[in-house]
């Protein structure tokens, strides 16, 4: 296991205090902004351990931390990882979406006074823009586009 010794800079330091101390910054910047300030070889050089209790987190929290500093950057540190692929493929792309937003703008099929999700996801699938789709895809793609 490759052991690795962190050492802020003064300017590092700064920084890590003033994301501290405003308290205005988001709770997953503040929670790693403690972390590197305690595990400073040159601060008060905690253990992985000490930190770990302290912070109310899993040693393998402390040491990614760590090692995102040292790898990739402060700024890196602080940021939760971006997610590479979503979960799961979206079911409209932007071809689908305009699609469905034109729809929407049409008239209302005949007897209807205007337009439902379930009629808009049913014709979606009738016009093969998708095999299925929910009514509440629908929704918050339309949500979405307003």
């Amino acid at each position: 296991m490759i052991k690795y010794i962190l050492r802020l800079t003064e300017d590092e330091r700064a920084m890590l205090r003033a994301v501290v101390n405003k308290g205005q910054a988001a709770a997953q910047k503040i929670k790693p902004a403690n972390i590197l300030l305690k595990i400073d070889a040159d601060g008060p050089a905690w253990s992985e351990a000490q930190a770990a209790e302290a912070f109310g987190c899993c040693l393998r929290t402390i040491l990614s931390i760590r090692q995102r500093f040292l790898e990739n950057g402060l700024e890196a540190a602080l940021e939760r990882k971006p997610r590479t692929p979503p979960p799961r493929e979206r079911i409209l792309d932007g071809e689908g979406e305009a699609h469905l937003v034109r729809l929407a703008g049409l008239t209302p099929p005949e007897g209807q006074a205007r337009w439902t999700l379930h009629l808009l996801a049913e014709r979606l699938v009738e016009r093969n823009v998708v095999e299925t789709i929910s009514r509440q895809t629908v929704m918050r793609t339309l949500k979405k586009t307003n």
